[in-house]
């Protein structure tokens, strides 16, 4: 059993948008930050946003930040990245993961994939023509 589930990932044209959902009915998130982060082929892992459990505070990777938004909705259990002004270079397969306490493991202006404790199987997101 996947602890998370992403969905909303497909083919979308250059300039177009797309959400992306992250849910489990195994555990409450509510009690957890949630990063997103996606990795392309022959690339490293990049993190590139997160959100508090409470208040929402949200941090985002300089290359997507003015273009995505996450969010989160505790009583569906369910968190979200909308994804506007998308590039062929958003190309990638994007998860999403549960950080380790209720605030964003945050540091030095990077989320680090070694914080977040469990994952989901990923999405595929194509930016293309």
């Amino acid at each position: 059993q996947v602890p998370l589930v992403e969905s909303g990932g497909g083919l979308v044209q250059p300039g177009g948008s797309l959400r992306l959902s992250c849910g489990t009915s195994g555990f409450s998130l509510q009690y957890y930050a949630i990063g997103w982060f996606r990795q392309a082929p022959g690339k490293e892992r990049e993190g590139i946003s997160c959100i508090n459990s409470s208040e929402g505070t949200t941090y985002y990777a300089d290359s997507v930040k003015g273009r995505f938004t996450i969010s989160r909705d505790n009583a569906k259990n369910t968190a979200y990245l909308q994804m506007n002004s998308l590039e062929p270079d958003d190309s990638a397969v994007y998860f999403c993961a549960t950080g380790r306490t209720m605030w964003c493991p945050y540091r030095d202006s990077v989320i680090r994939s070694a914080d977040f404790g469990l994952w989901g199987q990923g999405t595929q997101v194509t930016v293309s023509t």
